[in-house]
């Protein structure tokens, strides 16, 4: 179908009225929409459709605003959830995502349409560790060296509880460096999946996706560059190797990492978001593996129905979506931060606090909608480098709500590593109910404390 759409029906759909939806909420794509400070990938849009609706009849909805299908998001047959399907959608030049939105406000076919929103990691850059007393975020208050304000893994560490086992956890994020040495002995394998022979085996649409899949360049290999610096940063703080002599430590010195890559470049965009959260859901449902938790360090989207329903979806099959509160300075129970906002219960959303204890100057916060602080100032961890025109691995270190959720997802794999058979409700009870008391976060998040991981 080739989008073709008059000067007239496009003023006619910029001023069409606003009608109801069977499903989503308009109201808060709206309020996205009017903040200039949320990124839209232009003349693009995610359209759900209700479930059993022809393609002839979505052809024909598209068609009245000119629209055409550029890809498949999530189809009725592949979605636990039981709704239509989702499909990426091109407008017309001229036509703004907010008439099209209008422009398909009324058709009974629709459950609901919104942008498909650009996002960003949230870190910045400051430019062995755990010995020199740089690895702080790791620390007890009885721990040498000591710090209070870290993490208090290494209290567990001293317990015994070093290792999550068979316990995995997923990167949605950029690419890491899964050579890293530092992370190699943790990177996990799809086991549906024969490396090298070209071939889908597990049948889930992607070929030869060992290590996970890049949805940002639709391919299978997650790691490109040293541009992959904030994924790479993210997996070593949650799954570095540890008492090896050498490099950092992970709140886990032992457990399995799967990468989907959904952040580019130019930032990554609902459409691969979706896909990325739907893949390491289907990992888990169709593979069997102890997938118990998600790290997800960036935002910057608005509202998505879409995106929400997604991270439902994971919900139900027992995975926790571990979300960065935003870099903004700001408060989320006032002005939204995506993904973190989303109200699903598995979602949990981690605020930055410095080796002081108090709440890092960057970080977002939120009495009803940050859940709890953790590390996120002057965090060391891999990172890849570039040496005499190679990729080699190396440490850096980075500050950001990014560096945050990372020690609480890594904390998650350990109590599903502790506590076998542990519901994702009940792990994200336990690290709520385990945080210790911070003054910097009381009446800044729902907790009013910070992650203690020998709390548990």
């Amino acid at each position: 179908m080739t989008p073709k759409t008059s000067a007239a029906v496009l003023a006619a759909l910029a001023l069409a009225a606003t009608a109801a939806v069977a499903q989503g909420r308009p109201d808060l794509v709206e309020q996205s929409l009017r903040d200039p400070g949320r990124e839209h990938v232009p003349a693009q849009m995610l359209v759900q459709f209700r479930r059993g609706v022809a393609d002839v009849d979505k052809d024909a909805v598209l068609g009245r605003i000119g629209a055409a299908v550029i890809e498949d998001i999530a189809l009725t047959g592949r979605r636990s959830d039981g709704q239509g399907d989702l499909h990426l959608v091109r407008l017309p030049g001229g036509l703004s995502v907010a008439a099209a939105m209008r422009g398909l406000r009324g058709e009974p076919a629709v459950d609901f349409a919104e942008p498909n929103w650009v996002y960003r990691h949230q870190a910045t850059s400051n430019d062995t560790y755990y010995a020199n007393g740089s690895l702080w975020g790791m620390y007890g208050d009885a721990s040498s060296p000591a710090n209070a304000y870290g993490s208090q893994a290494a209290e567990a560490w001293a317990a015994g509880k070093t290792h999550c086992g068979s316990v995995w956890v997923g990167i949605i994020d950029e690419g890491y460096m899964h050579s890293h040495p530092d992370l190699a002995a943790n990177a996990g394998a799809n086991p549906g999946e024969i490396p090298g022979n070209g071939v889908d085996d597990d049948g889930n649409g992607y070929v030869d996706d060992v290590n996970g899949w890049d949805f940002d360049g639709n391919n299978n290999t997650v790691f490109d560059s040293v541009n992959d610096d904030h994924g790479t940063h993210v997996a070593g703080t949650i799954g570095a190797v540890g008492g090896n002599g050498a490099g950092v430590a992970g709140v886990c010195w032992g457990v399995k990492m799967i990468n989907a890559k959904f952040l580019g470049s130019n930032g990554g965009t609902t459409a691969n978001a979706i896909k990325a959260v739907d893949y390491m859901t289907d990992l888990k449902t169709r593979h069997g593996i102890a997938l118990v938790a998600t790290n997800n360090s960036w935002g910057g989207g608005g509202f998505s129905q879409a995106l929400q329903d997604a991270i439902g979806r994971a919900d139900a099959a027992g995975i926790l979506f571990v979300a960065a509160a935003g870099n903004n300075s700001s408060n989320n129970d006032t002005t939204a931060n995506y993904p973190s906002n989303y109200a699903n219960a598995n979602v949990i959303a981690v605020a930055s606090i410095t080796s002081s204890g108090a709440l890092s100057s960057f970080s977002n916060y939120g009495a009803a909608t940050v859940d709890l602080g953790a590390p996120g100032s002057g965090i060391w961890s891999t990172v890849p480098r570039r040496s005499k025109g190679q990729i080699v691995p190396g440490y850096a270190s980075y500050s950001g709500t990014s560096m945050a959720a990372p020690h609480v997802t890594g904390a998650a794999a350990l109590y599903a590593a502790t506590h076998p058979g542990a519901s994702a409700a009940a792990i994200k009870t336990a690290i709520l109910g385990s945080v210790v008391a911070t003054p910097s976060l009381s009446g800044k998040t729902l907790t009013g404390g910070r992650l203690n991981v020998s709390g548990f």
